[in-house]
C-alpha cells in the first residue's frame, strides 16, 4: 500500500484520507464495526472536519458504505466480483471483436495514439505502487473501448468499472505488477494500431484475466477472517 514516508509533503486532508483508506484495505479495521468518528479522530490525531471529508471521499470510492447510524467498511463479495469481471471481459473484447468481424469499421486512431504516448511516458517514469493507479488503468481500458466506436459498450464498461473499483485497488501493490501492467497496456494498444487485432484480442483477454487472479489473491489475504467469501 501507500508508503507513509511519502506523505510528509501532503496536506492534512489527504493524509487522513490515505491513512484511513490503508487501514480499511489492509484489514486493520473490523468490517462489521461502525467507523466511530471520535475513536478515529483520536487514533489519527485529527479533528472531525478532515475525518468527515475523508469518509465522504471513501464513500465515493466505494470503500465505505453509509447506513442510518454511520459509516461501515465495504468488503466486496468475491462471487459478485467474478460475475462482474466476466461481464467486463465480454464488454472489452467485444470492442475489438466487432472490428475483426467488420473490417469496414474505423478505429479512432488519434485517441489510440494518445493512449500510446501516455503509457510510453509511464514506461519511462513508472508510478509508485498505489491503489490510485486503478484510475489510470480504468481510463486506459475506457479509452480503448471508446476508440472502437460503440458508445454503448464504453458506457457499460464504465458502469462495471465503478462496481469493481474497490477490489481492483488491490492490484497495484508491487513495482513488478505496475511494470507488467504498463508493458501489457503498451503491447495491446500497439497491436491494435498495427492492425494485429486477433493478437490484440488474445492479449487483452489474458491481461484482464490475470488482473482478476491478482486482485482475488490479494483481497483475500487483506481480509483474512473478515467478510470476503466466495466459491472456492
Amino acid at each position: 500500500m501507500t508508503n507513509p514516508g511519502a506523505r510528509a509533503g501532503i496536506g492534512l486532508r489527504e493524509r487522513v484520507y490515505l491513512e484511513l483508506r490503508e487501514q480499511i484495505m489492509t484489514g486493520q479495521v473490523d468490517p462489521h464495526a461502525r467507523l466511530v468518528e471520535g475513536r478515529l479522530c483520536e487514533s489519527l490525531g485529527v479533528s472531525r472536519t478532515p475525518l468527515r471529508e475523508a469518509l465522504v471521499r471513501l464513500h465515493s470510492d466505494g470503500i465505505v458504505i453509509r447506513r442510518d447510524d454511520g459509516y461501515y467498511p465495504m468488503f466486496p463479495d468475491l462471487d459478485s466480483i467474478r460475475d462482474l469481471y466476466e461481464l467486463r471481459i465480454t464488454l472489452e473484447l467485444r470492442g475489438i471483436a466487432r472490428h475483426i468481424e467488420n473490417p469496414d469499421l474505423e478505429l479512432d486512431r488519434a485517441l489510440l495514439e494518445s493512449v500510446r504516448r501516455r503509457w510510453l511516458d509511464l514506461k519511462a517514469t513508472p508510478p509508485e505502487p498505489s491503489p490510485d493507479i486503478v484510475q489510470l488503468d480504468q481510463q486506459y481500458h475506457l479509452d480503448l473501448s471508446t476508440a472502437t466506436g460503440n458508445p454503448a459498450l464504453a458506457r457499460a464498461l464504465a458502469n462495471v468499472n465503478s462496481q469493481i473499483r474497490l477490489v481492483r485497488m488491490y492490484d497495484y501493490q508491487t513495482p513488478e505488477r505496475v511494470d507488467a501492467t504498463v508493458t501489457e497496456h503498451l503491447a495491446i494498444v500497439e497491436q491494435i494500431l498495427d492492425g494485429e487485432l486477433t493478437g490484440a484480442l488474445a492479449s487483452l483477454r489474458a491481461h484482464v484475466g490475470e488482473s482478476l487472479e491478482v486482485v482475488e489473491q490479494r483481497a483475500v489475504q487483506a481480509v483474512t477472517a473478515h467478510a470476503l467469501h466466495g466459491r472456492r
